[in-house]
């Protein structure tokens, strides 16, 4: 099973840069591949993941474009892999069409995968592809890191999302059963006599709510 696990990041001022560089390149090339699916769907044509990665590199060929090889290239494709996710959502009406990013939202992420041990944990910092060692807060052990999403927040801090592997640590009840009445004077009792206490989160929120 995977699960995820946020820690705080500490980069350096270069690194900070590369991250910031990375956001803005996964969002452009997001945008140009949502409008080269646009400009087909417009023409009667199809156009999947697989025509937009031609197009990535067809553009890391241009001099206009070098500056793409400057950062993470998984990034890159991890960008086109959410815009053919959110197509397929869009045609199975689980969401609406896919959207252009804008550069003046706050919240700006990107993923990249672990692939021949480019992410990895050495004591107080996490080893990211092109950023090098960044230092981090762990709070926690991890199983293996499958990928990671860098996340920079409003308040200009920055995290990783750590999806790693784990195993559930399943406890046994011996075949016990319970049962569980829900009332009104306690929340619930249970058939071990258990008792919990109504909250009461209406009568106390009336009690603070100022009077005019």
């Amino acid at each position: 099973m995977n699960k995820g696990i946020k820690f705080r990041l500490y980069p350096n001022k270069q690194q900070k840069i590369l991250i910031n560089r990375t956001f803005g390149c996964s969002r452009l090339i997001y945008n140009m591949g949502l409008a080269m699916r646009n400009d087909a769907f417009v023409n009667g044509q199809k156009v999947g993941y697989s025509q937009t990665s031609s197009m990535l590199t067809d553009l890391k060929k241009q001099d206009d474009f070098a500056f793409l090889a400057e950062v993470d290239s998984i990034a890159l494709q991890q960008s086109l892999r959410d815009l053919d996710r959110g197509f397929k959502s869009f045609f199975a009406k689980r969401a609406g069409h896919p959207q252009f990013k804008s550069k003046h939202n706050h919240h700006q992420s990107y993923r990249t995968l672990n692939q021949g041990d480019n992410i990895r944990i050495s004591g107080k910092y996490i080893k990211l592809p092109k950023l090098g060692y960044v230092k981090f807060m762990q709070s926690m052990p991890v199983g293996h890191i499958n990928n990671v999403t860098v996340e920079k927040t409003p308040t200009g801090k920055y995290f990783a999302v750590l999806n790693v592997d784990f195993e559930p640590d399943f406890r046994p009840n011996n075949g016990c059963m319970i049962g569980i009445d829900v009332g009104i004077k306690a929340f619930y009792s249970d058939s071990n006599g258990n008792i919990v206490n109504n909250p009461k989160y209406l009568e106390k929120s009336q009690l603070d709510t100022p009077h005019a």
